[in-house]
């Protein structure tokens, strides 16, 4: 009888070496070892040769970058969606992507079970599995962190030395990272005391602000209905763009989170995020839009980007409000057409100029000289009838507390303030 098969989302890091392993001396799976290339740097042919040399009867590498940065890093940064102020969301929009290839890949196959290394503490566990049986309930999981014997990353690094198992962690180096084009996220080791400030030596695509250049760099970034399409003139392709503002934050130090997040399970947790690009993108398109939107359209997409950002926190990117509130975002974005002037200098990235053929902004009405437009006068009645539901409140209180007497006296106080300003 055939081995039962089963997909395994694989990375070649700690957890997903040691599930490979485990799978076959516990269950004796038919394994396929699935990797998606997010754009995290790795050599991917050497993945998938530690793959099978550790057990995979085949491995696949999924290129998901372009369709990453298109369909889910410019629908949230065209919602303005940052969870809790400071988590631009690198690792929470990727793994539904990653799970619809696993998806992708398991019907290729005929399988119907996914293994994946999520630990039970975590929200990956959720995003994956929400998103599969979002997609496809037939599906069944497993996820060994929530029944194994083992219950530290200490215990895996033990368990990979038993059974010499390649790995780069250490108990001296124990950080666990997931990196992708959009960031890199750190958690664990001696971030999980928050007193500790993180050390420099964390960092892995930018210098510490300090150690950035003493001069400013200018960087010009070109939008159309909200979605990068040029730097300092030049059209590039999602993939060429994010990956040169990478660069140009990186080395500006621009982009380092220290943050205290609420994880979906209930805990808090500590993680320091590097987003260069996505740092300068987010601050680049805002400005942008202060030319553009009306109060009322920014004030309501302020309340719909926070909606926004714990839908993708918790996993919920297949679901009908998502959807719906990415249309409303789409119609906010028709008119997000322009060029900004970004400033970046030891870690800020500051917005130094921006223009739009569809700016609301102007210099005449704005100016504080001598104007043809704006006739300041007009500004009196429209105090008047702004301020009124304040003036019969007011009213309404001497009256309460001083009498009809009182009442008639600020009556008479009333009309004649109104009587002398003209």
């Amino acid at each position: 009888m055939a081995k039962e098969k089963v997909i395994l989302a694989y990375s070649g890091g700690l957890d997903t070496s040691i599930i490979m392993t485990w799978l076959k001396e516990n269950y004796d799976y038919d394994i396929i070892a699935v990797c998606c290339d997010a754009g995290q740097g790795e050599d991917f042919e050497a993945i998938e040769k530690k793959a099978l040399a550790t057990g995979a009867s085949k491995a696949y590498t999924v290129d998901i970058r372009e369709e990453f940065i298109t369909d889910f890093i410019y629908p949230t940064l065209k919602a303005g969606a940052i969870y809790e102020g400071q988590y631009m969301l690198g690792t929470s929009m990727a793994r539904p992507l990653m799970a619809k290839a696993l998806l992708d890949i398991a019907e290729k196959e005929g399988v119907y079970l996914i293994a994946h290394g999520c630990t039970g503490k975590g929200n990956d566990q959720v995003r994956f599995e929400t998103t599969i049986k979002a997609l496809n309930p037939a599906i069944k999981i497993i996820a060994p962190w929530r029944f194994w014997d083992m219950h530290s990353r200490e215990d895996l690094i033990e368990y990979a030395k038993a059974h010499d198992i390649p790995i780069k962690q250490s108990i001296e180096k124990i950080y666990s990272r997931d990196e992708n084009i959009w960031h890199i996220s750190h958690e664990g080791g001696e971030l999980e005391n928050p007193w500790n400030e993180h050390l420099k030596t964390i960092h892995v695509l930018s210098v510490a602000p300090e150690d950035a250049p003493d001069v400013p760099e200018y960087v010009d970034i070109d939008f159309e209905q909200g979605i990068p399409v040029a730097i300092n003139g030049e059209k590039m392709d999602p993939i060429s763009l994010l990956t040169k503002l990478n660069e140009v934050g990186s080395r500006n130090g621009v982009g380092t989170a220290d943050i205290i997040e609420n994880r979906l399970v209930g805990m808090k947790s500590r993680g320091v995020y590097e987003t260069p690009g996505g740092t300068i993108l987010f601050a680049a398109h805002t400005g942008l839009e202060q030319l553009i939107l009306d109060r009322d359209t920014t004030q309501y997409k302020a309340i719909v980007a926070q909606k926004f950002a714990q839908l993708v926190y918790d996993g919920l990117w297949y679901t009908p409000v998502r959807e719906a509130i990415s249309a409303f975002v789409d119609k906010t974005q028709e008119q997000v057409t322009g060029t900004v002037k970004m400033k970046l200098y030891k870690g800020s990235a500051t917005v130094a100029a921006r223009k739009s053929i569809y700016s609301l902004y102007n210099e005449e009405f704005a100016t504080f000289s001598a104007d043809d437009v704006y006739n300041q006068a007009d500004a009196q009645g429209f105090i008047n009838l702004f301020s009124l539901p304040l003036k019969i409140r007011a009213i309404q209180k001497e009256t309460i507390e001083g009498g009809s007497k009182a009442h008639e006296t600020l009556e008479r106080k009333i009309l004649k303030g109104s009587d002398f300003i003209r």
